[in-house]
């Protein structure tokens, strides 16, 4: 265990987010050499895998529901140098991994079809991102193993073995799908069905090799299998804390999907434009994710131990540093988008539709770094409803008015771009305000 209730905030926000960045650069780079590799397909495919990959918001929120009540549950411990309390929620995540995966692999299969028919732009649009879904959906349901284990050393403090099987089960995953997709070295080219399955194989061995590390390594927190019978009182505390956090994920799911469903009469390459646009997005938000993903262990555990003041300083730290990232990667976007687009296809039209989402929308970016900070301090406290609060009014500020323009003759698909910006900022105004508020409530009585 680290612990991060003494020395320079600053400092252990970096020491762990520079890690973290580096595995989520990597881990990113899943959905990348997918699209890279089917873009060499057309648009078609393309555009289903984009929208199959709109798909895994699921999955991620179901994986975030037991990641944040992981980690804020263990840091909590380890603030409070509990070491007890921490190994029984660690085994009792991954109790709860299991049924979860389980249960995603059955309902995944039931409704891929469904959900590729009602987002999808033409009937070949669909079989396309329904079957990358179908190969790629046991590596999701793996991902839930993949995160408790992680989360549990993230709350600990300890972020370098969960990076470097990221980056095994990356570099595995840029090897197969090749292989898998364009049939390189065997004559066999499976197309997005490779691509799916080509990510299910890194996942695998990335769960397997965090096994291993648990077994022999690990000390803190460990495999005890006289706690991995279900105890239904821990679950409750895990899912208090993880289901918000989860909620605010799936609310992510629910505002691209609508998006999809606006612009869908522009076309598949519309689509696409957005759909590589949206990738691009992810990737080039990973600086500021990256800290906000060390703040919360580091405001979790000097919650824990009492320390009010040290949870104030760390969303002050970790704020100022999205912020300042967010503005230079705006200044970027300003100046060159259709080069990060033109890096994955060579049509036109998809290039065009995602330079313009790049453009405009980059001017929301230093909102949303406050947005991602809020977050991480919410769940540091052990509280992730105020978070979900701020995303579920995001939403429905955002869908009604789109939906409205969708409807209107004359309208265009950069109407959607701006008023994102807006509802962006209101998210960032909003929770700002309800972190303010937690820190009143939760902090005060601590200090005093």
């Amino acid at each position: 265990m680290k612990d991060l209730t003494q020395g320079s905030i600053t400092r252990h926000i970096l020491a762990m987010a520079a890690p973290i960045f580096g595995g989520m650069i990597f881990q990113t780079l899943y959905l990348i050499v997918d699209l890279y590799f089917v873009s060499a397909l057309g648009d078609v495919a393309i555009a289903g895998v984009s929208a199959a990959g709109n798909a895994t918001f699921v999955i991620f929120a179901l994986t975030q529901v037991l990641g944040v009540g992981t980690v804020a549950l263990i840091s909590h411990a380890a603030g409070r140098k509990d070491r007890p309390d921490a190994t029984k929620v660690f085994n009792q995540s991954l109790m709860l991994s299991a049924f979860c995966g389980v249960f995603v692999l059955v309902a995944g299969y039931w409704l891929t079809s469904i959900y590729m028919r009602s987002v999808a732009a033409d009937a070949a649009t669909v079989d396309a991102g329904t079957t990358y879904l179908l190969w790629f959906m046991p590596g999701l349901a793996l991902q839930f193993a993949m995160v408790a284990m992680g989360s549990a050393l993230r709350g600990t403090g300890i972020v370098k073995p969960t990076i470097f099987v990221q980056i095994a089960s990356v570099i595995i995953n840029i090897i197969l799908a090749p292989i898998l997709i364009a049939g390189w070295g065997t004559g066999y080219a499976m197309g997005v069905a490779g691509a799916g399955l080509a990510s299910t194989i890194a996942v695998l061995i990335a769960v397997i090799l965090l096994w291993i590390y648990f077994h022999r390594l690990e000390h803190f927190v460990a495999i005890d299998r006289h706690q991995l019978r279900p105890q239904l009182a821990e679950w409750r505390r895990i899912l208090n804390i993880g289901l918000p956090a989860g909620g605010e994920m799936a609310l992510m799911f629910v505002y691209m999907a609508i998006i999809y469903w606006v612009i869908r009469d522009f076309g598949a390459a519309a689509q696409a434009g957005f759909g590589v646009g949206s990738r691009v997005t992810q990737a080039i938000f990973l600086p500021a994710i990256a800290i906000s993903f060390a703040a919360g262990p580091v405001a979790g555990q000097n919650y824990g131990a009492g320390h009010g003041d040290r949870v104030r300083q760390t969303f002050k730290v970790a704020a100022i540093m999205s912020m300042a990232m967010m503005l230079a990667i705006t200044l970027l976007m300003q100046i060159s988008p259709a080069f990060l687009v033109g890096s994955f296809t060579e049509e036109a039209g998809v290039i065009d539709v995602g330079a313009t989402f790049l453009r405009i929308t980059s001017l929301n970016f230093v909102a949303q770094g406050v947005i991602f900070t809020c977050s991480s301090l919410f769940q540091g406290l052990g509280n992730t409803r105020p978070a979900l609060f701020s995303s579920l009014a995001r939403l429905l500020i955002f869908a009604i008015p789109a939906v409205l323009m969708s409807m209107q003759q004359g309208f265009r698909i950069e109407q959607v771009w701006y008023w994102s910006i807006v509802t962006v900022t209101s998210q960032a105004l909003f929770s700002w305000f309800l972190l303010r508020l937690e820190f009143k409530r939760r902090l005060t009585p601590a200090a005093a």
